[in-house]
């Protein structure tokens, strides 16, 4: 059931991918619409499916990393929903819905190979690191998007370009906004993430910090975060802000897939796959 409920969300997240490009380039109002319909039709079945997952099979289920891409991309997707009851920010969902359905198509793959043998961490302590860690990176993939959308619409006022495009994007100023408010909320997610991460460190490893090569990377992607936020207090708002959250966001990715793949130390999980006969 879970894998059906899957593959609706991977078809509403392309329907939405369609829509949305096609309001953005061609400014219709209808296309808007749908693609809202269809990112709540594609995060409910993805919403199902990832419970069914959890509920079968607990937190073995989060152990690939495509299933933890495949958890990022539904929170950046209910956040955007949320969101977009305040303000319209179309532009957002057309990149956030391709990105939904990446993950989804690599988590619906990577689940038709079987269950994950995998013996899961145990504790208080797992919920409240893996959560908001997973939460910090959609919302953090939010102000990605957003800051792609600022450079954009800065270009193109640079360059006293007038396209359809450019009335379909919101002002820099809210851009930039809403933009801090992510980077804000996402930061917040993602510290609570790194100290409870840390807490199970000493359970699991004996000590805090350990200088593993996820929880070194993690923690030099927080110190990326918290400088972009303390220079915005100082007075860096507008393109410098957004194309530092650009860089601090890919950072983010190499830390959360290139180390994770290549370089897990501790946090490796070695998971295999009961092939369906």
């Amino acid at each position: 059931m879970s894998m059906v409920m899957l593959l609706l969300a991977v078809g509403a997240y392309s329907l939405a991918t369609a829509t949305f490009l096609i309001h953005v380039v061609g400014g219709k109002q209808w296309s808007r619409r749908l693609g809202d319909v269809a990112l709540i039709v594609g995060a409910s079945a993805h919403a199902v499916a990832w419970g069914l997952r959890l509920a079968a099979f607990g937190y073995r289920a989060l152990a690939p990393l495509p299933e933890q891409l495949s958890a990022m991309a539904l929170f950046a997707v209910a956040v955007y929903l949320l969101v977009s009851l305040r303000v319209s920010l179309s532009a957002v969902g057309a990149a956030v819905a391709p990105l939904a359905a990446i993950a989804s198509v690599s988590a619906y793959f990577f689940e038709a190979g079987g269950p994950p043998q995998t013996v899961p961490p145990s504790g208080l302590w797992v919920p409240f690191h893996v959560g908001p860690t997973l939460l910090g990176y959609g919302v953090f993939a939010l102000s990605f998007c957003l800051s792609l959308a600022y450079l954009v619409q800065e270009r193109q006022l640079k360059g006293k370009a007038r396209s359809g495009i450019f009335r379909r994007l919101p002002s820099l100023q809210t851009l930039d906004e809403w933009n801090h408010r992510f980077v804000v909320w996402g930061f917040v997610f993602f510290t609570v993430g790194i100290v409870s991460g840390s807490w199970l460190a000493k359970q699991r490893w004996g000590e805090l910090w350990s200088w593993d090569p996820v929880q070194t990377w993690s923690g030099g992607a927080w110190v990326l975060y918290a400088s972009l936020l303390h220079l915005r207090s100082v007075g860096w708002r507008g393109k410098r802000a957004a194309q530092l959250v650009v860089w601090s966001f890919l950072f983010l990715l190499v830390s959360f897939i290139g180390v994770s793949m290549f370089f897990p130390g501790r946090h490796g999980v070695q998971t295999t796959w009961t092939r369906n006969s």
